[in-house]
């Protein structure tokens, strides 16, 4: 924490003053003036868009200190690292603290000489929190994560409950509710449950035009992943998504074995090595972090390049938060899905084998069926991820459904094949999962088929014009569009649905889609889908990374992360422009009065060095 005066001004000029923007975004303004003016707002925003402008800057501008309730607590330090690089000052108050640093901040906060104070939620059902920010003059409350309230959302945090608080004993106060990921349900719920009904609700396009979306057919996905990483992403930082705490182990480990840097993170591991794989993760550039979704809501790291799911996510909400987290810089990033049958089983498993009444459980699967559609798609991906959260697109030629469209084929005599196969086995009383189905279809006598006597059905090798691996995908395809269920039972066995007499009867053509292959994008034709990017030539290109290296050495001397010195986007104008002068230098998008105070003259001679910096 640094103690400043306080910026003051219109918010364009705190704007171009502390942060070295010239111009607000899209709905930026006027949120701004809405919560300077006094009033609540909901602001749906998609990750990179600049939610946190959104309540920074009227912090900056109003009266008094703005409070941000975020469930963030492992990344509070950095947060406040940052903002003290822009010259505002900030605290946190939560339980990492010790009690001479915790009294520190509650005395600034009083004083009046704290810009903004962060509070995790539970800290509100203190009466000893309440008793403080009472003693102070509060700017505003900024709900960051809002969707936590939400317990159908994907990540629902039970302390978000208790935020009515807020509105209730500071009724003058604005409040601010933002999330990255909701559709209209979320959305209401936030409404409802923080009594903001009459707040102005700003929803932001959810279109993230620089993250190319790719989804493929498990085979062998961790030799996928490698291949993708080397191919694509050879020195990039990036995260990776799995579903068990075991896949993250053997994962990093496989990564680590294969030359890349990885680190795992779950919530299985002591909360210390957490936080220094988590930090270091931050601070390296080129570091991959493989993890359960414990890791990364509120991870500021603008440079990760890619997003890699190795299973498939619970909900296209989820997903969308998860692969939101690449390129918040504008930069071109990569959002990679593997997944195939096994996923789709264990997921209808889990929903029938979960806690929580029929409804709960429809709700699960509808969840479930929309990342289905997404993944088996033929259509532009990114179009139908913003149909999702309720918002019209037009193909984007940045997905792989675009870059190389897929082909469908008339998979009905194939879907009655299966779904005979099951209906041969019902009528004997029995189910069994794909794997068994297959071998029927193969004509596979296997020694479960002999002993079983299942050589004797009438479907016994009646589907040898498809490979193992393709009936595999119709059974994930069958599954896809609900014309084949997962019994309930626990052992991912197979039955069929009303809908699957329908095509049994001849009354309903089955499309499938045919996989593409695989094909791999060089970063350049990356790159030229995405707007705002500075083209650099040979000479600098070889400034950027000098500038790079000097940043490095910056921020380890400083002890935060690179970012927090200057973002890549920035970096990238500095070698475009090569500026001799602070003011030059000052000019250029994401120099604030702070920085170039800061680290200009730094800067500026790594820049005026020439090839012998």
């Amino acid at each position: 924490m640094t103690v400043t005066d306080s910026p003051a001004g219109s918010p364009l000029e705190v704007l171009e003053r502390v942060f070295g923007y010239d111009a607000f975004r899209g709905d930026q303004a006027e949120i701004i003036d809405t919560v300077v003016g006094g009033g609540d707002a909901l602001v749906l925003m998609p990750t990179g868009g600049g939610k946190s402008l959104c309540y920074q800057v009227p912090s900056l501008v109003r009266e008094g200190t703005g409070v941000v309730i975020s469930p963030l607590i492992a990344l509070m330090q950095d947060q406040v690292d940052a903002l003290d690089a822009l010259g505002v000052r900030a605290g946190f108050l939560n339980s990492t603290q010790t009690t001479d640093e915790r009294r520190a901040v509650e005395r600034a906060y009083v004083a009046g000489e704290l810009d903004l104070l962060y509070l995790a939620p539970e800290r509100l059902a203190v009466a000893e929190t309440l008793r403080l920010l009472d003693a102070g003059r509060i700017a505003l409350f900024a709900i960051d994560e809002a969707h936590c309230v939400s317990a159908w959302g994907h990540d629902f945090r039970p302390d978000y409950l208790n935020l009515t608080v807020l509105g209730q004993r500071w009724p003058g106060v604005p409040r601010v509710a933002l999330t990255a990921t909701a559709t209209r349900e979320t959305a209401e719920e936030i409404v409802h449950r923080l009594g903001l009904a009459e707040a102005r609700q700003f929803v932001a396009s959810f279109d993230r035009p620089n993250i190319e979306y790719r989804i493929v057919a498990k085979d062998n996905p961790r030799q996928q992943l490698l291949d993708l990483l080397r191919s694509e992403h050879a020195g990039d930082a990036g995260i990776v998504y799995c579903l068990s705490r075991k896949s993250v182990e053997e994962t990093a480990a496989h990564l680590s074995k294969h030359g890349i840097p990885a680190l795992p993170y779950h919530a299985g591991l002591p909360a210390q090595q957490r936080a220094e794989h988590q930090s270091r993760f931050l601070r390296e550039p080129s570091l991959v972090m493989v993890a359960t979704i414990a890791f990364g809501m509120g991870i500021d790291k603008p440079d990760v390049r890619f997003v890699a799911h190795l299973d498939l996510p619970k909900s296209v909400e989820g997903y969308y938060q998860e692969t939101g987290r690449a390129g918040r810089d504008g930069l071109p990033a990569t959002a990679w899905l593997a997944y195939g049958l096994a996923d789709v089983v264990q997921q209808r498993r889990m929903i029938n084998t979960s806690d929580g009444d029929a409804a709960h459980r429809r709700r699960l699967g509808a969840h479930l069926d929309a990342m289905l559609a997404l993944c088996e798609t033929v259509q532009c991906r990114r179009v139908q991820l913003l149909a999702y959260f309720g918002q019209q697109g037009e193909p984007c030629g940045n997905c792989d459904t675009c870059t190389a469209p897929p082909q469908t084929w008339d998979g009905t005599i194939a879907a009655q094949k299966l779904l005979s196969a099951v209906v041969r086995l019902a009528q004997r009383r029995q189910r069994y999962g794909a794997g068994h189905v297959v071998d029927i279809l193969l004509g596979n006598a296997t020694a479960r088929v002999v002993e079983l006597d299942h050589t004797s059905l009438t479907v016994f090798g009646v589907g040898t014009e498809l490979s193992a691996g393709e009936w595999r995908g119709v059974v994930r395809q069958l599954l896809a569009q609900g014309l084949l269920a997962v019994g309930a039972d626990g052992y991912g066995t197979l039955e069929l649905t009303e809908a699957s007499t329908v095509v049994l009867r001849g009354e309903r053509e089955v499309h499938l889609r045919t996989e593409p292959k695989r094909t791999t994008r060089s970063r350049n034709e990356r790159r030229a889908k995405t707007a705002d990017v500075v083209d650099l030539d040979a000479e600098g290109a070889a400034l950027f990374e000098r500038l790079r290296a000097w940043r490095a050495a910056t921020a380890k001397e400083a002890g935060v992360p690179a970012y927090v010195v200057f973002h890549d986007a920035t970096l990238r104008h500095v070698a475009a422009e090569a500026p001799t002068t602070l003011d030059a230098l000052g000019s250029i998008s994401g120099v604030g009065a702070s920085k170039l105070e800061r680290w200009g003259d730094g800067l500026i001679a790594v820049v005026t060095a020439g090839d012998g910096a």
